[in-house]
């Protein structure tokens, strides 16, 4: 199976996938993390949506007819709910995020109207203002063995939600809403000593492997 990963430097669900066998790629404007730079197509990644020649960082070209599945995880900073606070202040709409948050919304709704037959999107709950889709389904990281609470929406198109796999006891939050929050409850990602995007966006684990596992072929 061929598989698009977008938006993704971790590379934890593209090497999920490699695991298990499928020729998948990740895709991102920011180098790879992962350690598989060879695995990685560096650039937007709506350019390979459609198929073709891609080159990944170890110069090498792949021909790729279609994707068999692509999920993306597309920039969350202006549509997530939790960002609310910042969009509307005093009442008002502030213009300059709100235009972000426009070309978010169209960025995201690029990868939900391609025409790859399998797709899955992995967003936290949008402010309702952008009027996106509705999602198919809610996980959390606990649900497959990860001790953490973070909310994280799937939209699917022609693919099953993922149930759990390893529901645990979960230990904290992942990410609080604010950074004064974050101080006062202690929550993971303040706790990590690495208080980064990359860190706060992470797809853990068990998730990622559920995706390779409940979304191969059957």
């Amino acid at each position: 199976m061929r598989v698009l990963i977008a938006c993704e430097e971790s590379q934890a669900v593209c090497k999920a996938f490699r695991l298990r066998g499928h020729e998948a790629y990740s895709c991102d404007v920011q180098e790879p993390s992962g350690g598989h730079p060879e695995w990685h197509i560096h650039g937007d990644a709506l350019a390979p949506l459609d198929g073709g020649q891609v080159i990944t960082m170890d110069d090498k070209s792949h021909y790729i007819d279609a994707w068999d599945l692509l999920i993306a995880h597309p920039p969350c900073t202006y549509l997530s709910k939790a960002g609310a606070n910042r969009l509307i202040v005093n009442g008002k709409i502030q213009e300059p995020r709100y235009e972000n948050g426009i070309r978010a919304r169209d960025f995201f709704l690029k990868f939900w109207n391609s025409d790859v037959e399998r797709i899955a999107i992995e967003n936290p709950v949008p402010m309702k203002i952008w009027e996106l889709p509705q999602y198919s389904q809610i996980i959390q990281p606990y649900m497959f063995g990860d001790p953490y609470i973070k909310t994280t929406c799937l939209w699917l198109k022609n693919l099953p939600m993922l149930f759990a796999t390893d529901v645990v006891v979960p230990t904290s939050k992942w990410v609080s809403a604010s950074d004064h929050r974050a101080k006062k409850t202690g929550d993971a990602w303040a706790k990590s000593g690495h208080r980064s995007a990359k860190v706060r966006s992470k797809t853990f684990p068990g998730i990622a492997n559920a995706m390779s596992m409940q979304w191969e072929p059957k």
